[in-house]
């Protein structure tokens, strides 16, 4: 006999878990199934456990400038690369059991195991327990994604590495690779590079971070070639030859170079390959479902698929892949489901893209929303843009991290906030004003009137409005 819920998650990671919390929260009884770790992989190997890698870095840089604020730090300063591992781990645990706790206390069932779909609204679960049949009146399916290998060169672990690999590396690398500048590949080539490994960056596309708008992606290429990396634009990976030593890499450098053509084969310790992602939605029962794309859910606004009582949302449907869209998205699908099921009091909104925020914790860190000034420009707009430096900005000086600057881009006509695009210190935590404004629909008239706090990083926000608008007070 299957034990019935009213609703079923495949999967429990940032998606998954919110989705199940909401679930519970409007009343419904639910169950999670997850084969491996509750919160998934962006709690235990990916967001989380990587930004305590680079805070890591981050106070180990600081220190190792101490005299730029005017301190002395007596011995050598240097990374004991165990320990930071050992404090990134510790941070994922943490948080995973606080996942579990949250499970218990939203009175949600935890089902371990290897879930496959029997049908829209059925599973069948293998685990310790051995075989268990759920049934519900809804599924959601938000079984994520996993990295995409080289078709030459998979992973091994020990000399080519993904993410995962990259995060409990085995030994220090001295010569590390990285193929593919987006947000995975220039936070850990930022990591690794703060901590004193010698690092080459190949990017196929004309620019690093190519989602970016162009001028921050100049902006932080010329920052990491001034911190000593090796930035490669426009260049490919023909081969790789790994070896118990090495990583022998044949690398096209491309036209950029003036040379193309014409691969070098280049020696390097150890190799991270951020390529993109392949998502977790084969051999789970999917194929009479649900619409694929690529091996991506097709789903409405809400997260429904084609089978009714079947959802899906996070990294396993299309982009962009990133946590909190994953969560926005368990909470939509969750109160639409509720909505189904009778409940009129809750009111699911779609997802709008266009207000989805992006950050990457390298350093410097870069933070956006929206259009780039070309995609503004390419949709039709008319478009205001201006930029204010962080030099001009008092509170950047005073800290010490005076690189870096705040763009943003509106509608002529109408003064629509379009974009917003930082790099510098702090912004990830800065782009959310931004975010906030598109999402009420702002334009330049509402934030030109806003008070913003002296002396503070933020007020380069404020002067940036001011400067689309040729108003900027202090450059």
């Amino acid at each position: 006999m299957a034990d019935k819920y009213d609703v079923i998650v495949l999967g429990s990671g940032p998606g998954g878990y919110v989705a199940a919390i909401r679930c519970a929260q409007l009343g419904l009884k639910t169950a999670i199934v997850e084969r491996e770790l509750l919160g998934g992989i962006c709690l235990n190997w990916g967001c989380i456990p990587t930004k305590a890698l680079l805070r890591s870095a981050e106070i180990l840089h600081y220190a190792q400038h101490a005299k730029d604020y005017g301190l002395k730090i007596a011995g050598k300063i240097e990374a004991d690369l165990e320990a930071v591992v050992k404090r990134s781990r510790g941070v994922a645990k943490q948080l995973n059991q606080g996942v579990t706790h949250l499970m218990k206390k939203n009175k949600i069932t935890v089902h371990m195991g290897e879930g496959t779909l029997t049908g829209p609204t059925s599973l069948t679960v293998k685990g310790e327990k051995g075989e268990e049949k759920l049934s519900a009146k809804h599924v959601i399916v938000a079984t994520g994604a996993r990295a995409r290998d080289l078709p030459f060169a998979p992973a091994d672990g020990k000399r080519v590495w993904t993410y995962r690999h990259a995060m409990t590396p085995p030994e220090m690398p001295k010569k590390l690779l990285v193929i593919g500048s987006g947000a995975i590949g220039i936070e850990f080539a930022s990591f690794y590079n703060d901590m004193g490994c010698e690092v080459t960056v190949v990017e196929m596309l004309d620019r690093i971070v190519p989602v970016e708008d162009k001028d921050v992606s100049a902006f932080l290429e010329k920052s990491l070639t001034k911190q000593g990396m090796t930035i490669m634009t426009g260049a490919g990976v023909e081969d790789l030859k790994v070896s118990d030593k090495g990583v022998k890499a044949k690398i096209n450098p491309g036209s950029k170079s003036g040379a193309p053509g014409k691969a070098v084969e280049t020696e390097f310790t150890h190799c991270i390959v951020a390529i993109g992602i392949v998502p977790n939605t084969e051999n789970i029962g999917l194929e009479k479902l649900a619409e694929m794309d690529r091996g991506f859910i097709q789903i409405d606004d809400y997260g429904r698929t084609k089978s009714k009582g079947l959802w899906a949302i996070g990294d396993c449907t299309p982009g962009p892949w990133l946590a909190h869209k994953a969560s926005h998205e368990g909470v939509t699908t969750a109160e639409a489901i509720a909505r189904e099921l009778g409940n009129k009091d809750v009111h699911p909104h779609p997802l709008d893209r266009g207000n989805i925020p992006g950050c990457t914790y390298c350093h410097p860190q870069i933070a956006s929303v929206g259009m780039t000034e070309a995609t503004a420009k390419e949709a039709g707009h008319e478009v205001k843009a201006g930029t204010f430096p962080f030099i001009g900005n008092g509170k950047a000086i005073a800290l010490g991290e005076a690189d870096g600057f705040v763009k943003t881009v509106f509608d002529a006509k109408t003064g629509e906030l379009l974009g917003a695009h930082m790099v510098g210190a702090e912004v990830t935590e800065m782009i959310q004003g931004f975010v906030v404004g598109k999402t009420l629909e702002t334009t330049e008239a509402e934030l030109m009137q806003t008070v913003f706090p002296h002396p503070t990083i933020s007020e380069s926000m404020h002067e940036s409005v001011l400067a689309s608008y040729g108003r900027a007070l202090h450059i």
